[in-house]
């Protein structure tokens, strides 16, 4: 699902950070499909461990080349109407 970043595209920053791998791999999911190149880093023993994430969350990659859109296209999301579907 994730894209990593490529050559040329400069150190991957950190994005943001969240309380499950599968938050992250939405959040990557958004990336990707906008054509930015994100990944998804965890230290949970390979998905082994899955309780490990609660200390220190998912994090979420960028290429530094990407980062200003990454963050663009977040901010929007955050800030779209909730769709209505009552």
């Amino acid at each position: 699902m994730s894209r990593l970043p490529g050559p040329g595209s400069g150190a991957p920053v950190l994005l943001a950070v969240v309380g499950s791998r599968a938050e992250a791999d939405l959040l990557v999911g958004l990336l990707v499909s906008q054509g930015l190149r994100a990944a998804v880093v965890t230290d949970d023993a390979g998905g082994q461990e899955p309780q490990l994430q609660l200390q220190g969350g998912a994090r979420v990659l960028v290429a530094a080349d990407d980062e200003a859109a990454a963050r663009r296209l977040l901010d929007d999301t955050a800030e779209a109407e909730p769709v209505d579907r009552g």
